[in-house]
């Protein structure tokens, strides 16, 4: 009887865990993602009953559960750690090139436009 309670205390830690590394859903959203449901829906379908002796169905999504949630907490490390050492990934070519010249201290020359209203070359 402990080992079933102990195991239904595991197997909700990790479902929320889980839930805790998924994106943050919007409160006035619909009740649940499908893939919330379906979480909750195995985690349900494998709780160890308090009759039945067997708990290698909830042993093995346990395991499970704990490789996805490795794997999900690696990923937001590793998307953190990437955004954190190459700030300049989500530029554009252009402003890239305009802050790797004011790290060295230089300033891009202004382009020439053609169309403005201070166009040399014309008789005023």
């Amino acid at each position: 009887m402990a080992t079933s309670q102990t195991t239904r205390a595991t197997l909700r830690s990790l479902y929320r865990s889980l839930l805790r590394e998924l994106p943050p859903r919007p409160i006035l959203s619909s009740p649940r993602a499908p893939l919330h449901q379906r979480l909750r829906d195995n985690f349900q379908s494998t709780q160890p009953s308090s009759s039945s002796g067997s708990s290698d169905g909830g042993d093995l999504l346990a395991a499970q559960a704990e490789q996805y949630l490795a794997y999900l907490r690696a990923q937001r490390t590793y998307v953190t750690l990437l955004e954190r050492y190459n700030p300049g990934m989500g530029m554009d070519e252009e402003e890239r090139v305009r802050l790797t010249a004011r790290r060295v201290g230089m300033d891009l020359p202004v382009e020439y436009g053609g169309e403005e209203d201070g166009e040399p070359g014309k008789n005023e």
